[in-house]
């Protein structure tokens, strides 16, 4: 018995000539995982919107085959007369979770719980019901303590489990993820493991959509790996090839691979970046809804007691220094600062103790936008510093007060676009990129700057193969032209594969886990 079949003969969305998927089938039964697997841009968001019923035909695009959903099943022939999917009554019965995580959330709730709580007040649930199910979903995703937190002030891994917690409520029969271990630490990622096993064996289909044949993938009875929005193969991970794999841009063994190993660094040199004794922190979530909404909705800078009740100290006397060509890689778990102390080199956040140094000069009072000069910055979310109308405009927003002989923006940008392999997509809009695209270009925008600092948060992130080799390459070159790097992590073979050194973050301190041997 299958809960949900596709077959897709080809599905366009509107205003695009080529089909953004072509010749796919996939069928999901009872209790069984299935990893959909293929590089950037090989259709298999696209597939997982179209199962979600996030993509719906008329609406979003042209759809020819079928959609069978338990005993219903909608012919599908790309006219006006073709069947609509009720978004309300699909969603009761799959439940999706996007790569971007944030899109998953209501943005109207305060709290974690207010947002757990949300799509089942929407259905009329009970609410001694209703109070159950959020406990026990906190309990299954890592949440329980973070239950009075407001969603905004998230890590990036906390915000996934949200959305993940979110999605399972529901109690769906078919469970679609997209990069469901993206921003997780190990011991996020292991929960989300064991949640996925939890729901399989009480018969929930579960599908993951990734570019990586990671510890998750490989636990699935079938594969089908996608490229240029077809099939390239399908069955049972043991039977496909890894040349394939590869071919499909599908990081099929150690990501790391590839990773040229950083040039020696004079560690007697002067500083790009210099933090002494920095401490910072957030308002303290209350007891309640009301005083959560009401410390939350404005960070508090911890400059006072490091026990007053308001005030969660998040970093304390911290101490760091980066020199010219050095890459430092930083790891910890999810809520541990590390995306805070990025804010912090660049000027986004001003500690209320210690100091903070670009090029020997301290930065407390310097408008964010000049210190931008000479740290670059690059979001843990991409879509959070594009906003340009071409890609072209993007990278070239940042050169508008370049004169002089650093030469003809344009070709600038355009070299920025070539290195993240990007040049083909000059003319297109931002928000029509794959998120890993967006990643990239978000990268360039960085990088044609040359700023003396790259400030990296989970750079690899949805990166298939070759978009991982085009970060190394770069974080590589800007590191021979003598900046520095100060990238975030979760990926610790990558961390070790590109840095000189990876510190952890942990109990708002630095410590230092591994230094590479002097050649």
């Amino acid at each position: 018995m299958s809960l949900l079949a596709a077959e897709i003969g080809g599905f366009s969305y509107h205003g695009d000539d080529a089909p953004a998927l072509r010749d796919v089938e996939l069928t999901l039964r009872p209790g069984t995982l299935t990893a959909v697997l293929g590089g950037s841009g090989s259709g298999k968001t696209t597939l997982g919107k179209i199962l979600a019923g996030w993509l719906r035909a008329g609406a979003a695009g042209s759809l020819r085959g079928s959609l069978a959903l338990g005993g219903e099943r909608l012919e599908f022939s790309g006219g006006d007369g073709d069947p609509r999917i009720d978004p309300a009554a699909w969603s009761g019965r799959v439940g999706y979770v996007p790569q971007d995580a944030a899109t998953m959330l209501s943005t109207v709730r305060h709290t974690v719980a207010e947002e757990l709580a949300f799509g089942l007040e929407n259905r009329g649930v009970p609410r001694p019901e209703m109070l159950r199910r959020v406990a026990l979903t906190a309990e299954r995703t890592g949440l329980g303590g973070l239950l009075d937190r407001n969603p905004e002030w998230l890590s990036g891994g906390e915000l996934r489990r949200l959305a993940v917690a979110c999605a399972v409520i529901g109690e769906p029969e078919v469970l679609i993820l997209d990069e469901p271990l993206a921003s997780l630490d190990p011991a996020g990622a292991q929960g989300i493991v064991r949640l996925v096993g939890d729901l399989r064996a009480s018969g929930t289909a579960v599908v993951v959509l990734g570019q990586a044949a990671d510890g998750l993938a490989r636990s699935a009875a079938h594969w089908l790996v996608l490229a240029d929005g077809t099939a390239v193969a399908a069955g049972k991970p043991w039977d496909i090839p890894e040349q394939v794999l590869r071919d499909a841009g599908v990081l099929a063994g150690d990501a790391a691979g590839g990773v040229r190993h950083p040039a020696p660094v004079d560690p007697a040199a002067a500083p790009v970046l210099e933090l002494r004794d920095v401490g910072f922190g957030y308002a303290r979530v209350g007891t309640g809804p009301a005083r959560s909404r009401r410390l939350m909705s404005r960070p508090r800078l911890w400059r006072e007691r490091a026990d007053d009740a308001d005030i969660l100290p998040l970093l304390r006397g911290l101490d760091l220094a980066v020199v010219p060509g050095e890459i430092v890689a930083v790891t910890g778990p999810n809520g541990a600062g590390k995306s805070t102390l990025l804010r912090l080199a660049n000027g986004l956040l001003q500690p209320r103790q210690g100091d903070v140094r670009v090029l020997g000069d301290p930065i407390a009072g310097v408008p964010a936008g000049l210190v931008a000069d000479t740290v670059g910055l690059l979001f843990q979310q991409p879509r959070d510093q594009l906003f340009e109308r071409t890609v072209l405009r993007e990278v070239r927003f940042g050169l508008r007060r370049l004169t002089g002989p650093d030469g003809d923006p344009t070709a600038r940008a355009m070299d920025a676009l070539t290195a993240v392999g990007l040049a083909g997509s000059a003319a297109a809009h931002p928000a029509e990129l794959p998120s890993s695209r967006q990643r990239l270009l978000a990268l360039a925008t960085v990088l044609t700057r040359r700023p003396a600092l790259l400030a990296l948060d989970e750079p690899t992130v949805g990166l298939d193969r070759h978009g991982l080799a085009r970060l190394h390459a770069a974080v590589a070159d800007a590191a021979g032209r003598g900046a520095g790097v100060l990238l975030v992590t979760h990926d610790a073979a990558y961390a070790r594969a590109a840095a000189h050194r990876v510190l952890e973050l942990d109990g708002g301190r630095l410590r230092e886990t591994w230094r590479r041997p002097a050649p």
